[in-house]
C-alpha cells in the first residue's frame, strides 16, 4: 500500500508534470523510473497519460507494485498553465527554446509555436522573452467532470495544489475531490504568498475533513525550479518540510518545488524526517537526452545508461531518507535514555530529602527531650534550693 512506503520514509515520487501531456515521454519516464526503484508517480490529470503511464509500468513488470497519482489545482495554479506566444511581436531570437526544459517550443522563420502537450507552466520562457511576448493562459477545470472517468482508470492518490489567497476557490475543489475520491490525498503547497501562519492554518482546515493519516502533504519549496544540483536550489523545499513536520499534523509529509540530489542529504544534515520526497525538473532533465530518443525502448545501450543516472538518483534519495529516520529514532531514544537517567536523578534527589527530613525530625525530638530534661533539673534544683532556705530559717 502507498501508506506503507510513507510510514517507512521509502518514498520516491517522480513528477512527471501536472500539466505535462507528452504521452511518449511519461511512457518513458515511468518505465525507466520504476525500474529505477521509484514506485510514486505524479501525472497529468489526463486519460490519454493515465494509460501511458500504465504502458510505461507494463513494460517493465511493475504494473502491479506502481501507484499513480493525477495533479488538479485552483484557477491561478501556473502548473496547469499553458505559454502561448504572441507571434506579431516574435523576433525568433530563440532564447525560450534554448531555456526550455521541456523542448516544448519551435521556432522557425516563419513561424514560433508552443507544443502544449509538452508544455508544463514553468514560466521560464515568459521570464526570458526580450520582447515581453510570452504569456501564460489557463483552461477553466470542472472537477465534476473531469475526475469521474479518470478515478474509474484506477488511482491511488489526488493532489490538489493550492496557490494564492482564494480560499474559497481551493477549499470547494478540496471538498469535491473528498466526495469523489476515497484513496490517499495530497495537498501540494508553497509558501510564496502565504506566510507561515496562514500557511499552518490552511492545511489544518484542509484536514479538518480528513482522516488521521490519509493525507499527503507536499511542501512545495519554490515550484518547478528543480533543474540545478544544489542545496540552495532545494533549501526552501526543506524548510517547507521541517515547517509542516514541526506542526505535528495528522499527515504524511514529503518535499517537492526545488528537490534534486540534495534534497535528502540535506533533510539528514538538517535532521528533517521527512516521509518522502517528489522530484521533477531535475529527475526528468538528467535523463532527457535519452528520453528524448526515438529508439529509447529498442535500444537496450541507451535505455541501460539512462537505468543507471536514474537508479542513482532514487538510491541515493531513499538511503537519505533511511538514515534520516535512523537518526531520529536515536534521537527519540537517547531522549528517553536521558528522561530514565534524570528521573533516576530526581527520584534520589526526593530520597534524600525524606532522609534529610526524618533527620530534622529526630534532631527536634532529640531537643525537645533535651529541653525537658533541662526543665526537670531546673525545677529539682528550685525545689533543693528551697529546701535549703526552710532548713537554714
Amino acid at each position: 500500500m502507498l501508506t506503507d512506503i510513507l510510514k517507512d520514509n521509502k518514498c520516491f515520487k517522480l513528477i512527471c508534470g501536472a500539466g505535462n501531456e507528452d504521452v511518449d515521454e511519461i511512457e518513458k519516464l515511468t518505465a525507466l523510473y520504476s525500474q529505477a526503484g521509484c514506485s510514486f508517480f505524479d501525472i497529468c490529470a489526463n486519460e490519454k497519460v493515465i494509460d501511458a503511464a500504465k504502458r510505461g509500468l507494463k513494460r517493465v513488470g511493475k504494473e502491479n507494485s506502481a501507484y499513480l497519482c493525477i495533479s488538479v489545482g485552483v484557477e491561478s495554479d501556473q502548473h496547469f498553465c499553458k505559454a502561448q506566444i504572441d507571434e506579431q511581436n516574435c523576433i525568433k531570437c530563440g532564447q525560450c527554446k534554448d531555456l526550455c526544459l521541456q523542448q516544448a517550443i519551435e521556432i522557425s522563420e516563419n513561424k514560433s509555436e508552443v507544443n502544449t502537450k509538452k508544455c508544463i507552466g514553468c514560466k521560464k520562457c515568459v521570464e526570458i522573452c526580450p520582447q515581453e511576448c510570452i504569456s501564460l493562459v489557463q483552461k477553466p477545470t470542472d472537477l465534476e467532470e473531469l475526475l469521474p472517468p479518470l478515478i474509474a482508470k484506477g488511482l491511488d492518490c489526488i493532489e490538489l495544489h493550492v496557490a494564492g489567497n482564494d480560499d474559497e476557490d481551493y477549499f470547494n475543489r478540496w471538498k469535491q475531490i473528498n466526495e469523489m475520491f476515497t484513496g490517499i490525498l495530497s495537498i501540494s503547497i508553497n509558501r510564496s504568498v502565504l506566510g507561515d501562519e496562514k500557511l499552518i492554518d490552511t492545511v489544518k482546515q484542509l484536514l479538518s475533513i480528513r482522516k488521521p493519516y490519509e493525507t499527503i502533504i507536499q511542501a512545495d519549496g519554490i515550484p518547478m525550479s528543480g533543474g540545478k544540483n544544489s542545496y540552495k536550489s532545494t533549501l526552501q523545499a526543506v524548510a517547507t518540510a521541517d515547517l509542516f513536520l514541526g506542526a505535528n499534523l495528522d499527515a504524511y509529509v514529503i518535499t517537492s518545488g526545488g528537490t534534486n540530489e540534495k534534497t535528502t542529504e540535506l533533510a539528514k544534515l538538517c535532521e528533517v524526517p521527512m516521509n518522502g520526497v517528489a522530484i521533477g525538473s531535475y529527475a526528468r532533465k538528467i535523463v532527457k537526452e535519452y528520453t528524448s530518443r526515438n529508439d529509447f525502448f529498442e535500444n537496450k545501450e541507451i535505455f541501460d545508461k539512462a537505468l543507471e543516472i536514474a537508479k542513482n538518483l532514487v538510491e541515493t534519495s531513499l538511503i537519505n531518507l533511511k538514515e534520516s529516520l535512523t537518526i531520529l529514532k536515536d534521537t527519540l531514544q537517547k531522549l528517553n535514555s536521558d528522561g530514565l537517567l534524570l528521573n533516576d536523578k530526581l527520584e534520589l534527589a526526593v530520597q534524600m530529602a525524606r532522609t534529610t527530613q526524618n533527620e530534622l525530625l529526630t534532631a527536634k525530638n532529640e531537643a525537645t527531650s533535651v529541653k525537658v530534661a533541662l526543665n526537670q533539673v531546673i525545677e529539682a534544683t528550685e525545689s533543693l534550693k528551697n529546701a535549703l532556705i526552710i532548713e537554714n530559717e
